[in-house]
């Protein structure tokens, strides 16, 4: 059965120039809640740079500035950091208020959940790629600098750049389930899509895991798996959520034919 599309209310339709407008209120509204996190990541970038040299792997090496700018370099990379997982619950709400005109009362509440979510999953996968993938991959760097001879003398700017470049990928692609399922709940995404775009999937998901771990077929596993696992969980919560949509569309079209 082809899902037909959700009904809206005579105020809800907007003409092309007022949906441009309402998309950039919210990226607006974004950008200053960005902006308002940077002010204060930059006064929460010390104890965050403090606990992570005292922590392994790096507790036993000293991190050295290589240039004048390393140090206001690192405040803004930390900043940055702080303030984006600040954005992301409230990126997210502003996302379910543009598209919530498009939603039924129940699509709206249960959209509305995905909130705080976002920064639930976000989180889950930081831990995951600081506590799992990051200690793997230094670890390899390590025993190659050992094997070759060299002394360890790290900058500080290219010890968190690394870091960082781990970190954000990674913990962007937590998101994953909760995108899909979103997606699938306003009607844009269905199981029979993610299902032709699986063998796809999965390959740019296993790219990734490739590329962001030492060259060793364990640490890959170790982190492609947790990746694809991901996407068929996706998968999943796409069945559930297409199901409810279907059922909640077949019972507002038997109630109009009563």
């Amino acid at each position: 059965m082809k899902e037909k599309p959700t009904p809206l209310r005579d105020e809800d339709w907007m003409p092309l120039t007022e949906h441009l407008g309402e998309l950039r209120k919210r990226i607006i509204y974004c950008l200053i809640v960005f902006v308002l996190g940077l002010v204060g990541g930059l006064f929460g970038a010390q104890p965050v740079f403090d606990y992570l040299v005292d922590a392994a792997p790096v507790d036993n090496l000293d991190l050295h500035a290589f240039s004048p700018w390393d140090a206001i370099g690192l405040y803004m990379k930390f900043a940055i950091l702080i303030s984006f997982i600040v954005a992301i619950p409230f990126a997210m709400f502003q996302l379910w208020a543009f598209v919530r005109p498009g939603l039924g009362k129940k699509e709206q509440r249960a959209t509305l959940q995905f909130v705080p979510w976002a920064l639930i999953m976000f989180l889950i996968g930081l831990a995951f790629s600081y506590f799992v993938v990051f200690p793997m991959a230094f670890l390899f760097t390590e025993k190659i600098t050992f094997n070759l001879g060299l002394e360890q003398t790290y900058g500080v700017t290219q010890y968190f750049s690394f870091l960082f470049n781990i970190l954000l990928p990674i913990s962007l692609l937590f998101e994953l389930p909760l995108v899909i399922l979103f997606l699938s709940r306003i009607g844009i995404l269905n199981p029979q899509m993610l299902r032709k775009m699986r063998k796809v999937a999965w390959f740019i998901l296993i790219l990734i895991g490739v590329m962001v771990t030492p060259p060793d077929f364990i640490s890959d596993i170790l982190v492609a798996v947790p990746l694809v696992l991901l996407y068929e969980v996706s998968v999943l919560l796409s069945r559930m959520a297409y199901g409810k949509r279907m059922k909640a569309r077949e019972e507002k079209d038997l109630d109009e034919t009563d």
